[in-house]
């Protein structure tokens, strides 16, 4: 599952599909494959903005797209917000899937992934700030010690 998350788009292959859904979007009809495509690269780009764009496309897929493509746009729309580091939004996307499809492995994968990375974030964020206090604590008593060594 981390190859799924972990996966970065090659800029060309963004490129052309950018161009085919720009062409048909000046057309005035994207089809859903276009609009899936564009949608899949831009959640798997290097890049948070055109993440955010690829999940706003996979939700209006949700919303107007093929009945029988919802699950693999509510599984990318989760993808994209593991992407973006929004363990919150993702876990709520990908738990509303496993509610429909309790047996979806690629779901539980993609959950397990999610509360992983989410754990590590929450340790690394406690190490940061165990870390800071420590250092501010030493820089504390070094000038504590240089003060009162002045006053003698």
């Amino acid at each position: 599952m981390e190859s799924v998350v972990d996966d970065v788009v090659a800029p060309d292959d963004l490129k052309k599909f950018e161009k085919t859904y720009t062409e048909q979007f000046l057309q005035g009809k994207v089809l859903p494959q276009t609009q899936f495509e564009y949608a899949l690269c831009l959640v798997r780009s290097a890049y948070q903005g055109d993440i955010r764009k690829g999940i706003s496309l996979f939700q209006d897929l949700y919303e107007h797209g093929e009945e029988d493509a919802k699950r693999d746009y509510i599984f990318y729309i989760a993808v994209g917000y593991t992407r973006l580091k929004k363990y919150t939004e993702a876990l709520g996307v990908v738990k509303s899937l496993l509610q429909v499809e309790p047996t979806n492995s690629q779901a539980k994968s993609l959950e397990s992934l999610i509360e992983k990375r989410r754990k590590k974030e929450a340790l690394e964020g406690i190490a940061i700030v165990g870390g800071a206090t420590l250092a501010f604590g030493v820089i504390g008593g070094i000038v504590a010690l240089a003060l009162g060594t002045r006053k003698k």
